[in-house]
C-alpha cells in the first residue's frame, strides 16, 4: 500500500492551495483529482477576489422575495423542480440561517475570513509567477433603475459596517469608469479595493505547476472510500489502489458531503449549479468586472474574451445544462451591449453550498487526522489562500490566522 504524509482530495483552488502551503512547509504531499485540477468551478467563475461579498446568501431580504426567487425560472435564484423533495433538509436549514440574528451573526464571520483576502492572493501570485494575471483596478455593481439603486444604497451602507470600503455612483459617474455602459436610471457601487484575474484557468495551472516542481505526487483517480485505522486514514480509489495518509484534507468542493460521512460527520452541503457563457473579443469592453444587481450576473473581462458569469441553481450534480440559465445571461447581457452577438462557448460548474454561508475548514469530529475545506460557495476562489493557512494551523497545532469556531464542523 501506497503512504504518505498529507493526502489532499480534490484538485480545485482549495485543494492546490493547501498542497502548496504543505509543500513549502516541507511536507510530502499528494494530490487525488480526477479531472483536470483547477478546472470545474476554480476556473468557471467571475474571477474576482470578492471582499465585498460580506453577506450570505440567506437574509430576511431573501425569505420574503423567496416565492418568486425559487419557482420563477428566470431570477437569479432558482430550484430545479424535480429536487426539491431531496432539497427539503437543506431548503429548512437555509430559511433558519436566513432569520435576521443568524444572517448577522453569519455576516460578522464571513467579513472577519474575507479581511486582506486581497493581500493573500498578491502575495500567492507573486510566489507562483501569476502576478500579471491579477488586476487591481476594482469592481462594480450596477443598477439599472431608481428603486433598484435606492434598494442598493441600504444594502452598501449595511456592508460599510463589516468594514467594506464603497462608493455610491451617479450614472454619470459609472459612466466615466465605463465609458462603454449606456446611461442607466439608476447608478452603481464601486468597490475600489477589489482585484480580479484576468486568466483564472491560467492561475489555476501557475498554482499546479508550482506544486508539481515542489513534489506534489498527484493522481488523476476518484477516491471511492475514506477508513480510519490505528495507522492512519486510508483511501480507497477507482482503481481500487489505496493510499495510507498521516492526514486527509476533504478538499472536493460539491462532492466533499460523502467523505465526511464516511469519517462520521453529516454536514449540510449541497450543490449550487453555476453558468457562464463568453464573447471572445480582441478588446474588451469592460475594464474591470460589472455586476448586474436587477439580474444577478457578472460580466468580467478576461484575456481575449468578455465572460458572463451567475445564477444559482439547486438542483445536484447532473451535468444536464438548463439551458433557460444559459438563455438568461445571454439576454442579460445584450441589455448592455445590445450588438454583442451570439455567445462561443457555454459552462456549467457545480458550487459547494452550505446553508449559512460558511465554509467548513475543521479537524473532524474525531480529531485533525481527517480535516475538512469545502463548502466555501462563491467566494472559494477569494478564500483558498486564508483557508490553506488555517488547514496548516490544524495539522501542526499551531496559531490560526482568524480565530476558527465558526468554521468549525462542531456547528452542525
Amino acid at each position: 500500500m501506497e503512504k504518505t504524509d498529507i493526502l489532499v482530495l480534490g484538485g480545485g483552488v482549495i485543494g492546490l492551495c493547501v498542497a502548496l502551503r504543505m509543500l513549502n512547509s516541507g511536507r510530502e504531499v499528494t494530490l487525488i483529482e480526477p479531472e483536470e485540477p483547477g478546472s470545474g468551478a476554480s476556473y468557471g467563475n467571475a474571477g474576482t477576489i470578492a471582499e465585498y461579498a460580506v453577506l450570505p446568501v440567506g437574509s430576511p431580504e431573501v425569505i420574503k422575495r423567496l416565492p418568486s426567487l425559487l419557482f420563477n425560472k428566470n431570477s437569479p435564484i432558482a430550484i430545479k423542480r424535480s429536487e426539491i423533495l431531496s432539497l427539503a433538509p437543506w431548503l429548512i436549514k437555509f430559511l433558519y440561517q436566513s432569520m435576521p440574528k443568524q444572517a448577522a451573526k453569519n455576516a460578522q464571520s464571513i467579513s472577519e475570513i474575507l479581511a486582506n483576502a486581497r493581500l493573500r492572493w498578491e502575495e500567492l501570485a507573486s510566489q507562483i509567477n501569476g502576478s500579471s494575471l491579477l488586476n487591481s483596478n476594482g469592481s462594480i455593481y450596477i443598477y439599472k433603475s431608481k428603486s433598484v439603486y435606492d434598494a442598493g444604497i441600504r444594502d452598501i451602507d449595511h456592508r460599510k459596517t463589516l468594514g467594506l470600503n464603497a462608493q455610491m455612483l451617479s450614472p454619470s459617474e459609472l459612466q466615466r469608469l465605463e465609458p462603454n455602459i449606456s446611461l442607466t436610471e439608476g447608478g452603481a457601487a464601486y468597490f475600489p479595493d477589489c482585484a480580479y484575474m484576468s486568466d483564472p484557468g491560467k492561475m489555476m495551472k501557475l498554482l499546479l505547476d508550482a506544486c508539481i516542481e515542489k513534489g506534489c505526487k498527484v493522481i488523476r483517480q476518484s477516491a471511492k472510500n475514506v477508513d480510519r485505522s490505528k495507522t492512519g486514514t486510508e483511501i480507497t480509489l477507482d482503481n481500487k489502489s489505496k493510499i495510507l495518509s498521516k492526514h486527509l484534507v476533504v478538499s472536493a468542493g460539491a462532492f466533499s458531503k460523502k467523505f465526511a460521512q464516511q469519517v462520521g460527520d453529516n454536514i449540510p452541503l449541497d450543490v449550487e449549479r453555476g453558468y457562464h457563457v463568453e464573447y471572445d473579443m480582441n478588446e474588451p469592453l469592460l475594464r474591470r468586472p460589472c455586476c448586474s444587481a436587477d439580474g444577478g450576473f457578472y460580466m468580467s473581462p478576461m484575456t481575449g474574451r468578455l465572460r458572463v458569469v451567475g445564477t444559482v441553481e439547486l438542483g445536484g450534480v447532473s451535468p444536464q445544462i438548463s439551458r433557460h440559465r444559459i438563455n438568461h445571461l445571454e439576454s442579460g447581457v445584450s441589455n448592455f451591449f445590445p450588438g454583442i452577438g451570439v455567445s462561443n462557448r457555454s459552462w456549467l460548474g457545480f458550487r459547494p453550498s452550505i446553508p449559512d454561508s460558511k465554509p467548513v475548514i475543521s479537524a473532524s469530529r474525531r480529531g485533525n487526522d481527517v480535516i475538512y475545506a469545502f463548502g466555501h460557495g462563491h467566494i472559494g476562489l477569494t478564500l483558498a489562500p486564508v483557508t490553506a493557512e488555517i488547514v496548516e494551523s490544524i495539522i501542526i497545532g499551531g496559531e490560526p490566522p482568524i480565530p476558527i469556531h465558526e468554521f468549525s464542523v462542531q456547528r452542525f
